[in-house]
């Protein structure tokens, strides 16, 4: 099968012929279709994610296809059903071999491009707005980085819970994508003062924050008494420091969340969310913006697109046509 391969950390990646993966009896082989490329693919190439694969590794860690066979022990899937998996590595190939455990059926309506679009955005969204955090109707949720994949989702899921949404975006393009995904205030930090602009609005109640750097200390002051404070992930590359003053007086909660966690120590809370999330799409109650698709052999331009944080959505990678 065809693959793209890391072979060193930080080099770009490399189209080769290599074996298809075995799969054992707990696990399904997948034809790939699509796959969804996140921020933590960019951190796994440069060897700054919280987990390190063995080199030489595919990068790719949600991916749609078409179950192509099943181990002894699956008994849930079918040859020929497309399903979507969250496998964490090794997606940008022609096949790859899953934990029963971590495949979901897809319904007919949802393309494979938005099922491949599902799992680490949505997922880490739903999970932490609504399991860690614990966002209510009535309350102020601000996302930085509004304009990503994340960011989008975290806007869509926010209006859905019935907050008040007010969006961090960077550029007239990028606050427009946050507008059109529901967002109730857009604010340009090309244009203004974010802290002082927050304050202006009242503060906030949660904070959704996938960019880290200084708009997190912007944040972080804007917080009301009892906020909750969610660092998602750090696409400025710059990972903010904490000052325990301001959590003290005002009673500020830091939640941490990492969606791989939840493959290991609770598995089922992430089969819900996995669910909950098709349903959703099924019914067009969310809906993934895809801003650009490559095919395989165009990994390394799509990766680029997210390294320079030049997408507005999110990137997808084709791999079949079925």
């Amino acid at each position: 099968m065809k693959t793209m391969l890391l072979k060193s950390l930080a080099e770009k990646l490399k189209l080769v012929d290599i074996q298809s993966p075995n799969y054992a009896n707990d696990e399904v082989l997948i034809k790939v279709l699509t796959v969804g490329l996140n921020f933590a693919d960019i951190l796994l190439i440069s060897g700054r994610y919280q987990e390190k694969p063995e080199l030489p590794f595919s990068p790719g860690m949600e991916v749609c296809g078409i179950v192509h066979a099943v181990g002894h022990d699956v008994k849930n899937f079918v040859t020929g059903e497309r399903v979507v998996s969250f496998i964490g590595v090794g997606g940008l190939a022609e096949f790859v071999a899953a934990s029963k455990y971590h495949c979901f059926a897809v319904p007919s309506n949802i393309t494979d491009e938005e099922a491949a679009s599902l799992l680490v955005a949505y997922g880490s969204t739903e999970l932490a707005l609504n399991y860690r955090a614990h966002l209510q109707p009535e309350e102020t949720l601000l996302v930085l980085g509004a304009s990503g994949g994340v960011g989008l989702s975290a806007i869509e899921i926010g209006k859905i819970i019935g907050s008040t949404v007010i969006a961090v975006a960077r550029g007239s393009d990028k606050c427009l994508k946050a507008k059109e995904a529901g967002a109730d205030i857009v604010l340009d930090s090309q244009k203004i003062n974010i802290k002082t602009e927050l304050k202006l609005l009242g503060g906030v109640d949660v904070i959704y924050d996938p960019v880290g750097g200084d708009q997190f200390q912007s944040a972080l002051s804007a917080a009301r008494p009892e906020a909750r404070v969610l660092p998602i992930g750090f696409a400025s590359g710059s990972i903010p420091l904490i000052r325990a003053n301001i959590i003290m007086v005002k009673n500020i909660n830091i939640v941490g969340f990492y969606i791989g966690g939840y493959k290991k120590f609770k598995p089922e809370v992430l089969a819900d969310c996995f669910n909950r999330l098709l349903e959703l799409c099924s019914k067009k109650t969310i809906s993934p913006h895809i801003s650009n698709i490559f095919p395989l052999s165009e990994a390394n331009e799509a990766l680029d697109l997210i390294r320079n944080r030049s997408m507005t959505g999110k990137v997808v990678i084709r791999v079949s046509n079925k």
